[in-house]
């Protein structure tokens, strides 16, 4: 008796379908084959862990473009972090500079942070940068932003707080 055959899963007709396609967008946008199969690959990933694939509808290049260019804005933000991080330690003499491992690490440490602070509300990240790179008061914060001290304090405990979620 043969055995049975089953109908393929939605995600494997769309990327038989579409990763060409999808490959191709992105060479484009980034101008980099080895990046564009990484992104491709990563778009594709992000459908099988997500319960969306069902919901594609009519236009599967749409919400493949979609989920793929938030990808690319990740890629290309981790490389500005990247960038300004080695333009950072550029002047460190070699036994000084860390290790490949160890900038890896740091770059990883320093995009979480960065998304971290994406996420918090305009003010309370504003607040918290003039405490944290400004070192300025909480009175002198309270005066630049013209609210109370213990609003500038509330806004300093929310940031430190998503600090502490993402160590």
């Amino acid at each position: 008796m043969p055995a049975a055959t089953h109908p393929p899963e939605p995600i494997e007709v769309l990327y038989s379908d579409h990763h060409g396609w999808l490959l191709g967008w992105l060479r484009r946008r980034l101008g980099d084959a080895c990046d564009a199969a990484d992104l491709a690959h990563d778009t594709f990933v992000r459908l099988m862990a997500s319960s969306r694939t069902a919901n594609l509808g009519h236009e599967p290049r749409a919400f493949l473009t979609h989920v793929a260019k938030g990808l690319v804005a990740d890629h290309w933000r981790r490389r500005e972090v990247e960038r300004a991080y080695l333009e950072a330690i550029a002047h460190l003499p070699e036994p000084e500079a860390p290790s490949p491992e160890a900038r890896m690490l740091i770059i990883e440490s320093l995009l979480r942070i960065e998304a971290m602070l994406a996420g918090l509300p305009g003010r309370t990240r504003q607040v918290f940068l003039l405490a944290q790179f400004d070192e300025l008061t909480l009175q002198q914060i309270s005066e630049r932003m013209a609210m109370p001290v213990i609003t500038v304090r509330r806004h300093i405990h929310k940031a430190l707080v998503a600090c502490m979620s993402v160590a």
